[in-house]
């Protein structure tokens, strides 16, 4: 019952069908309020701007820039603001989980806040947004950490995807926005990260400068 327990849990949290996507933000800004200011969306990376999967992604910052009162400049000559998108996705980390009901040691792993295997259950730091697939392997015997306790081992790889805009004024080239948007998932698709992302980004946009928060993007609904 409760190694049951145990896999629910789990099982629960890296749902891809039911949890929100998390990122955290860090916003960066001096940008005025929208007077007609014109813009065009260029890749961080120049050999993506004649991409389609770049196009798709811009169409959506476009969107959002749109809904914000800026308007898309007719030709990049004539642009008052220079945009820049930049994103990617790691190659992933393999993550081990004990079952924490064979013994009572906490610990955490690493980097992202992940907390805490033990008595008292486990957390999954400041990110979420865990879908796609879940990579498990068992191994049942001594587990050092749970002082002399026998568990069960498990395994899964989680992936960290980032998300960088800028905004800059023709012109003078002045730095009007910078905004970084990172998040850990269970998957690496970048038409599932990206777009989640872009949604974290103008979250509250263009945020208070300096600030870096925790943005939860709802699941779609379900049709």
């Amino acid at each position: 019952m409760r190694n049951i327990a145990l896999v629910c849990a789990v099982a629960l949290a890296l749902s891809g069908c039911a949890e929100p996507f998390q990122a955290r933000v860090s916003r960066f800004q001096t940008l005025p309020a929208p007077q007609g200011q014109t813009f065009t969306i260029l890749a961080g990376d120049p050999h993506l701007n004649n991409s389609l999967e770049f196009a798709h992604y811009a169409d959506l910052v476009t969107a959002k820039l749109r809904a914000q009162g800026y308007q898309p400049a007719t030709s990049p000559e004539v642009a008052t603001l220079v945009v820049t998108l930049d994103y990617g996705v790691d190659k992933g980390k393999v993550i081990t989980e004990s079952d924490p009901f064979y013994g009572c040691a906490g610990y955490g792993y690493g980097h992202f806040g992940y907390g805490g295997l033990g008595c008292g259950g486990f957390g999954y730091g400041y990110y979420g947004g865990y879908r796609g697939r879940y990579h498990r392997s068992y191994v049942i015997g001594y587990d050092p950490l749970f002082f002399g306790g026998y568990g069960e081992v498990e395994s899964h790889i989680i992936y960290t995807s980032g998300l960088e805009l800028k905004i800059d004024r023709v012109g003078d080239h002045q730095r009007l926005f910078e905004g970084h948007a990172k998040a850990v998932s269970s998957d690496d698709r970048l038409t599932y990260l990206v777009p989640n992302l872009i949604d974290a980004m103008f979250t509250g946009f263009p945020g208070n400068s300096g600030e870096t928060i925790k943005i939860t993007v709802a699941p779609p609904k379900k049709s």
